[in-house]
């Protein structure tokens, strides 16, 4: 029996899973563009923070996209790169931040300054120079006896 739409109102099996990843991916998407949406709003609404702060790491996201051309039947690769610094604060609090490229290149481990952040949004940072490094030798550990030692 049909509705007069040039449906009929027996779904096979085709049908019902072909609707059910159109709705799937849709669905998907417009989540997708809500948590992007919400992001940028609370970002926005967030105040701008300049703070003492260290690049304490750096890493780097790539991936690698494969892409079948339907005309030569070919394969074409693509990559994206992401860059993250994370960065700690006199507090001894961190926040890892996206980055550009070119201020990835800029940020070593190590230097010092003023980072300026929105929310989750990095803004800059005005290095003012690099921390200090650790000592690499262990500390000294002594083995002479104390008076209180049980086994003098």
């Amino acid at each position: 029996m049909g509705f007069g739409f040039g449906f009929d109102t027996t779904f096979g099996f085709a049908q019902v899973f072909i609707f059910a990843v159109f709705a799937i991916v849709i669905v998907s998407f417009i989540v997708a563009a809500v948590k992007g949406i919400g992001t940028w709003h609370k970002n926005n609404n967030s105040p701008r923070l300049t703070v003492n702060a260290a690049v304490v790491s750096k890493r780097q996201n790539t991936t690698v996209h494969h892409h079948h051309d339907s005309n030569t039947g070919g394969m074409h690769n693509s990559s994206s790169t992401t860059y993250y610094a994370t960065f700690q604060f006199d507090s001894g609090d961190r926040l890892e931040l996206c980055v550009s490229g070119g201020e990835y290149g800029l940020l070593a481990e190590g230097d010092v300054g003023e980072l300026t952040f929105q929310g989750t949004r990095y803004l800059g940072f005005d290095r003012r120079g690099t921390a200090e490094p650790a000592s690499e030798e262990p500390p000294i550990r002594s083995t002479e006896k104390k008076s209180w030692d049980p086994e003098l």
